[in-house]
């Protein structure tokens, strides 16, 4: 069994470790980082349409649609966070559009 002079060393320890840790994230900037945004890969409308035909032939209630969903979401923030970090306008197209972004509005 450890002595009380033990634990309390190892506790200690512990604690500057943590405090160490946590003292180093407040290093960070909390600033918005422009210009590093992940790349947005372009579908042509032949693989938009049989991915749109595969989607529609999933069952009721498929997990996958929700999964692809959040990618059509994170696809729209990737190429806003491209345009706002540019400083250009946005085209008028929608990152995701053709027959895979209506099986998705439907």
């Amino acid at each position: 069994m450890k002595s009380s002079a033990e634990c309390s060393r190892l506790r200690l320890a512990a604690l500057v470790i943590v405090t160490s840790l946590l003292s180093a994230c407040a290093t960070v900037s909390s600033e918005r980082i422009t210009g590093v945004c992940p790349p947005v890969v372009e579908y042509d409308d032949g693989f938009q349409a049989r991915a749109a035909e595969e989607v529609q032939a999933l069952p009721e209630g498929s997990e996958i649609v929700e999964m692809l969903s959040d990618y059509a979401v994170m696809r729209e923030q990737a190429w806003g966070c491209k345009y706002q970090a540019s400083q250009a306008p946005p085209p008028v197209l929608a990152p995701l559009s053709g027959p895979l972004h209506a099986a998705f509005t439907t």
